[in-house]
């Protein structure tokens, strides 16, 4: 199976990098940008035989190493297939 999991700083934790790239982008030229807040994403493949058990491990995955849970948050995109 394949996932995506996206890890973003909580709303309302300093993201001193997305503010770096908002500035950098409005000095560029570029119009229309509000604000940035950066992350991270993670394309696992792994094993698993059901949905479930996939949630289950790529959570505990997150909670364990991936995610800092006391400023970040995480979202997770299980997929059908292998990773191309």
């Amino acid at each position: 199976m394949l996932a995506r999991v996206s890890v973003t700083l909580k709303s309302g934790v300093l993201d001193p990098q997305g503010k770096a790239i908002e500035g950098a982008l409005h000095s560029l030229g570029v119009e229309g940008i509000g604000s940035v807040r950066q992350g991270k994403l993670f394309e696992i493949e792994f094993d698993a035989h059901d949905h479930a058990e996939a949630d289950e491990l790529l959570r505990r995955a997150c909670d364990l190493l991936l995610a800092n849970t006391v400023i970040e948050t995480y979202a997770i995109q299980i997929l059908d297939g292998s990773a191309s």
